[in-house]
Order: structure tokens, then sequence, then C-alpha cells
């Protein structure tokens, strides 16, 4: 069974940055057909969208939300896609989940990330 294994969330304060990564457990040359997002689930709420890279990584798109503060990138190689967050504010609280747009896989357990003064 194909895994997504998000890491690399925490405790930040505003203002900080974090950078998320996530591995898919599929052939390189799979992982490379694939557009990947991230997606984010705060409490109570619905997941979102948060970021859309495609399968070359020279195309991004973006929430409003976050358009400016995030990038989103990859690295086919490594079977990887990563989520640079700056300026983290206390609404980007949520547990973050990495996805294939081109083969949706069952979700992850995500990573949590807590934006907390």
């Amino acid at each position: 069974q194909v895994q997504l294994v998000e890491s690399g969330g925490g405790l930040v304060q505003p203002g900080d940055s974090l950078t998320l990564s996530c591995v898919v457990s599929v052939p390189v040359l799979v992982f490379s057909t694939y557009s990947m997002s991230w997606y984010r689930q705060a409490p109570g709420q619905e997941r979102e969208l948060v970021a859309t890279i495609n399968k070359a990584g020279d195309s991004t798109n973006y929430a409003p939300s976050v358009k400016g503060r995030f990038t989103i990138s990859r690295s086919n190689g490594k079977k990887s896609v990563y989520l640079q967050m700056n300026s983290l504010k206390p609404e980007d609280t949520a547990i973050y989940f990495c996805n294939s747009e081109t083969r949706p896989r069952p979700w992850g357990q995500g990573t949590q990330v807590t934006v907390s003064a």
C-alpha cells in the first residue's frame, strides 16, 4: 500500500518559519508523474487545499490565505514534496497533509503545526 509520510511540524511562535516534508512510497518514475498538494485541517474544520505543484515542479498554486508566505517545492529523485512556511500566524495552526492530485492515495497521519505565543 502506498504511504504518505509527513514530517517537520512543531510548536512555533507567530512570525517563525517551518519546513514540512512528505515522502511518498512509490517508485521515482511513478512519483515523477504526480502533481502533489499540501492540505491542512484545523480542529473542527474541513480539510482545505493549501498549495499544489505540478509534476515538473515549475508551476505552483496557493490558497489566498498563504500566498506570499508559503512555498511548495519537490524533489522527484527523493520522491518528496516540501512546504516552506514563513511568517506563520496562529490561524495556520492545523494538521498538514500531502497527497497526489494525479492519483489520490489514502491520507497519511499528517504533521501537526501549532503557532502560538
